[in-house]
């Protein structure tokens, strides 16, 4: 009888502890970093989609959840932020300039939630943000120079998306880095589409019209440009569509390397600009996972391989050694300071 009364209790203890266990077991929930992207898309093939490669790579490289919501329009940049504070993501990406001022606000409101920015920064730094810049003129300095020296028609052409810091930055390094080269070659190389002084050129108005690039495109082409650069996300699809329709001319890309991106159109693609945003990205997360995360602002240049100007993989063998020489000593005296970059 002591038997059967021991094992009675012994089962009941295996009932209720089994009973319990769901209810009071927690498993550890996964690390969350949402994305909230401009209105080019997720898909843009440039900066969005840079962010996006930070991301995923976050996610490979620590085992957390990744997501991303796409702004339609500008009026949905509080709204999704808004989604992602309800969602309570662990830390929360805007994707570029335009974001800031939802960002920003969020931020102020939500002090406990984290969130980093790219290509936008705030001054004062805000405690909860880790803010994002990329010295693009220090890259695009190179492409112009670049470019002045592969024109045959003696003219280079350039055009944004909108007019605003984080796209003339890379018109205005273009626009320099052809300058240099006409002083060191005694040559008279000229930019059409921008003006740093009078800070007027050629913009389509948006980051998602193809149309408007191509047509724009074929107006620098009509002007006698041979190389353009288009700094207008994924509307620099049309620039290719222009080239490849006319079968002449040549393009640098930006953000990404779009010779590895669009490898059908690798013949028209003389370089790319960078931004090492994906990296930049994956190591913010890194942060916050870490429980180092703080509001600070991060500067991407040449000499932390933030920006780099990567030559097209159709070129890169077409490239002579001395100019692939000047090139390194220009990126050289760049991060020494003796080289302007910008007006």
């Amino acid at each position: 009888k002591l038997y059967t009364v021991l094992a009675i209790v012994l089962l009941a203890t295996m009932v209720l502890t089994a009973c319990q266990t769901p209810a009071t077991a927690t498993v550890a929930a996964k690390f969350k970093a949402c994305q909230v992207t401009d209105t080019g898309g997720v898909d843009d093939k440039s900066f969005n989609a840079t962010a996006w490669k930070g991301m995923q790579d976050a996610k490979a490289a620590y085992a957390i959840d990744v997501k991303y919501v796409e702004s339609k329009q500008q009026t949905d940049y509080e709204k999704n932020i808004n989604a992602y504070i309800e969602e309570k993501c662990d830390i929360i990406i805007p994707v570029g300039f335009l974001l800031g001022d939802a960002t920003k606000a969020a931020a102020e409101k939500n002090k406990d939630m984290k969130f980093a920015i790219v290509d936008f920064g705030y001054t004062p730094v805000i405690a909860n943000v880790r803010g994002s810049g990329f010295q693009i003129d220090q890259a695009t300095y190179l492409a112009g120079y670049l470019a002045a020296s592969q024109t045959k028609t003696g003219k280079v052409g350039t055009y944004g998306g909108m007019q605003i810091p984080t796209v003339t930055a890379f018109m205005d390094g273009f626009y320099l880095g052809v300058q240099k080269y006409n002083e060191a070659k005694g040559k008279s190389v000229v930019v059409l589409g921008w003006d740093p002084k009078t800070q007027k050129g050629l913009f389509t108005g948006d980051f998602s019209n193809l149309d408007n690039g191509k047509k724009l495109t074929e107006t620098l082409l009509d002007e006698g440009a041979d190389i353009v650069m288009p700094v207008a996300g994924p509307v620099g699809q049309g620039t290719l569509a222009a080239l490849k329709g006319r079968k002449t001319g040549l393009m640098i890309g930006v953000d990404t390397d779009w010779s590895a991106m669009y490898t059908d159109y690798k013949e028209y693609i003389l370089a790319s600009a960078l931004k090492a945003m994906d990296l930049w990205v994956k190591d913010t997360i890194k942060l916050a996972i870490d429980g180092k995360f703080k509001g600070e602002q991060y500067l991407g240049t040449l000499a932390n391989n933030g920006v780099s100007l990567v030559v097209g993989s159709e070129y890169k063998a077409k490239i002579d050694a001395a100019l692939t020489k000047e090139l390194d000593t220009l990126k050289a005296d760049i991060i020494a300071g003796k080289i302007k970059t910008m007006p």
